[in-house]
């Protein structure tokens, strides 16, 4: 019986949303293959995650709990991820494009032998063959390509926030817990020194405010921070983004960008400020609840997805919100 296996990403034994899409996006291909949905569960003191998991349709939940893997080392994963999936055998495993898929993926597809396709925003299965077929972005998102893989398993990195999170059902899953030979005898890393910038999880936020090629300045940025710091005063996250123009100007780092070469995000709200609505932009926040588009241009592409278009300039409605809101305070 064909095997879906995905792989489950915790933060502090917490289940990450990329999870939640993987199973959905295993979900419809399980539809159109068959045989089983199964998910692959690797750390220490995991029984919150697995009550999380439980939740979510899912056939089985592969456990493998050990000291080693209470923190992140890609050699010990690798090795613990290779020993599951030669045992499995699963005709497909999913990870998501996430900083743990895009250290493991490669490795992993070289040990295993088989093709990986990275980054992808989009699977489907032939009938006729049976493989899935892959569909990615390539050259900086200005093309896509479709593509298959030789080899099995079958190994894909999918992009965060292409798929909604699967809902939970509450069904029966059974719990494997799996037993491997894990050695600690791995190149060992000292850490001189730690320099630490918060990532921005943009496709964390409730609400997102970006800018683009139409703000005239780098400071003018701190409108769109003050715009979204008095939001998060609400107990409503909100996060600034950008288009590509601006994080090609340095203005802004490459975690704050939307698009196919940035991030995928659905907020609740996304307000673009003087972005233009390029192809590459649009795939990566169509899919947001609410759009409100800010633009001079009446003829721009922002404004055939947005909900709600103000045709003016940024400065002033930006300071009319805050001053609104500032009020309110």
């Amino acid at each position: 019986m064909d095997e879906i296996l995905i792989l489950a990403e915790t933060k502090e034994t917490q289940i990450e949303k990329s999870t939640h899409e993987l199973i959905q996006a295993g979900r419809e291909l399980k539809s159109a293959l068959g045989g089983i949905l199964s998910c692959l569960l690797l750390g220490e003191g995991m029984d919150g995650a697995v009550k999380d998991l439980e939740q979510y349709p899912l056939d089985r939940i592969y456990l493998l709990e050990n000291p080693l893997l209470k923190d992140f080392s890609p050699d010990l994963w690798v090795s613990s991820l290779e020993q599951a999936v030669r045992n499995l055998k699963p005709k497909v495993f999913i990870m998501a494009h996430s900083p743990t898929g895009r250290e493991v993926g490669p490795r992993l597809s070289a040990r295993l032998k088989s093709t990986l396709t990275t980054d992808c925003i989009g699977l489907r299965l032939d009938p006729e063959d049976r493989r899935i077929v892959r569909v990615k972005p390539i050259y900086g998102g200005n093309a896509v390509a479709v593509l298959k893989g030789k080899g099995n398993p079958e190994l894909i990195t999918l992009r965060k926030n292409v798929y909604s999170p699967a809902a939970p059902e509450g069904t029966k899953t059974e719990i494997i817990k799996l037993q491997l030979a894990l050695s600690d005898q791995v190149v060992k890393v000292k850490a001189l020194r730690t320099i630490f910038r918060e990532q921005v999880e943009l496709d964390k936020a409730e609400v997102i405010i970006s800018g683009g090629r139409g703000i005239g300045a780098k400071e003018d940025f701190q409108l769109l921070e003050r715009l979204a710091e008095l939001i998060n005063q609400r107990g409503i996250k909100a996060l600034v983004g950008c288009s590509r123009p601006v994080v090609d100007k340095g203005w802004l780092s490459s975690d704050h960008q939307v698009g196919l070469t940035g991030t995928m995000v659905a907020p609740g709200l996304y307000v673009a400020v003087g972005i233009s609505g390029a192809i590459q932009h649009l795939v990566g926040m169509v899919r947001s609840k609410k759009i409100v588009a800010i633009n001079t241009d009446p003829n721009c592409n922002m404004f055939k997805v947005a909900d709600y278009g103000v045709i003016e300039d940024y400065k002033e409605i930006l300071h009319h919100l805050i001053s609104k809101l500032e009020g309110l305070s």
